[in-house]
């Protein structure tokens, strides 16, 4: 084998997969199926030509091979991410992990911040995990509880949301909801009987879909497919060009925030600081 077909795919799920002895939480980390994680690794036990991994009921283990191989590659494949890391920084190249519920709210202010200054490069990774860890980017925005260690971006409040076309009459009143389909950013319905109980409301909900995040459960509403809760942040600009209607006044706090994590400033490419200032 050259050296060129060496498959550093896998060795990048080798050292993941070492780390957490576990198929199903490095396929969350790499953000691929736990197919796709032990395919990665087939491929280079073959190019290697024996087992990284025993493979047990329970989990899995280093073969001894393996053991002997990981500080090895994970010493290299540390020395690659720092080399392209100091390669970027020079770049002006700003590496933002950002979950996708997030977008409606951040992509048009990623757009005017590159407009005004158009020297700096935001290379944009999204993801459906709320994942705390920086890994190799410089800064996260993450969802969920308040961080010690995050600045403050918003914290979310939810509302009712629909599209004008479906608005029959006006005021509407919170029992007319029920005769339209009740859209829902989660796989339950914990989002809307948050908001319901806030209101010391109970409403059958005939008609239900539910989506895997807030952001296509806003974009269903915005088409005209039924009625949602959405957080009153991200939906600003929806409400301002009348794309959706916020019927009703009321909004609950769910207790989740959106916090910024950022690299120390020692790490930290030059143009960081203007990002977090500019998102904050």
């Amino acid at each position: 084998m050259t050296r060129r077909s060496l498959p550093l795919n896998g060795i990048h799920a080798f050292i993941v997969t070492a780390r957490h002895l576990n198929l199903t939480r490095a396929a969350t980390e790499l953000c691929i199926t736990q197919g796709a994680v032990s395919r990665k690794i087939a491929a280079l036990e073959a190019w290697l030509g024996f087992s990284l991994f025993d493979r047990h009921a329970r989990g899995l283990t280093l073969t001894p091979r393996g053991a002997a191989l990981l500080p090895e590659l994970k010493s290299g494949f540390e020395q690659m991410v720092n080399a392209t890391e100091r390669a970027s920084k020079s770049a002006g190249t700003v590496r933002l992990k950002a979950p996708t519920c997030a977008l409606r709210w951040l992509l048009p202010r990623l757009v005017a911040l590159e407009q005004q200054r158009p020297d700096i490069h935001i290379s944009l990774t999204t993801t459906t995990e709320h994942s705390t860890q920086l890994e190799n980017f410089d800064a996260a925005i993450v969802y969920g509880p308040p961080l010690e260690q995050g600045r403050l971006l918003f914290a979310e409040a939810l509302t009712p949301v629909l599209a004008a076309s479906l608005l029959k009459k006006t005021p509407l009143q919170p029992a007319d909801l029920t005769q339209l389909t009740f859209l829902h950013p989660t796989t339950d319905s914990t989002d809307w009987q948050l908001w319901l109980r806030a209101q010391q409301l109970e409403l059958v909900m005939k008609r239900n879909q539910h989506f895997a995040t807030m952001d296509l459960a806003i974009s269903a509403a915005v088409q005209g497919y039924g009625v949602t809760v959405a957080d009153v942040t991200l939906i600003q600009d929806d409400l301002a060009a009348q794309r959706l209607i916020a019927p009703f006044s009321a909004s609950v706090r769910t207790g989740a925030v959106y916090s910024l994590l950022q690299r120390p400033e020692k790490d930290a490419p030059p143009f960081l600081a203007e990002l977090v200032a500019w998102l904050s």
